[in-house]
């Protein structure tokens, strides 16, 4: 399954807008908007657009990685270590200023 975050991190990666990743895809812009804009857990929609999105990513070169499985390609990428929803997670602790610790 496809994450709204993943997709936006693959054409990220590819450095294509939604347009260009539409045009690959074979589907409408407004397709690849909804697809991203879904709130959390994955991408809903029509089976045949979201699998030539898939194959449109992987002929560019994306390999798209499961949670907790082992990536099999080689190749530079990106994975979120943290299965939580980054708006869950506690934001990361700033070290004091030394003014205020004074």
């Amino acid at each position: 399954m496809l994450t709204p975050a993943q997709l936006r991190a693959a054409r990220a990666l590819l450095g294509f807008d939604q347009r260009t990743l539409a045009e690959l895809a074979g589907v409408s812009l407004p397709t690849i908007q909804r697809m991203e804009a879904t709130g959390s857990g994955y991408v809903r929609g029509v089976v045949e657009s979201l699998t030539k999105v898939v194959e449109a990513l992987e002929r560019e070169g994306v390999e798209l990685i499961k949670e907790n499985a082992v990536s099999s390609g080689g190749g530079r990428g990106v994975r979120l270590r943290d299965p939580t929803s980054p708006t869950l997670r506690e934001p990361p602790r700033r070290a004091p200023d030394k003014a205020s610790v004074a």
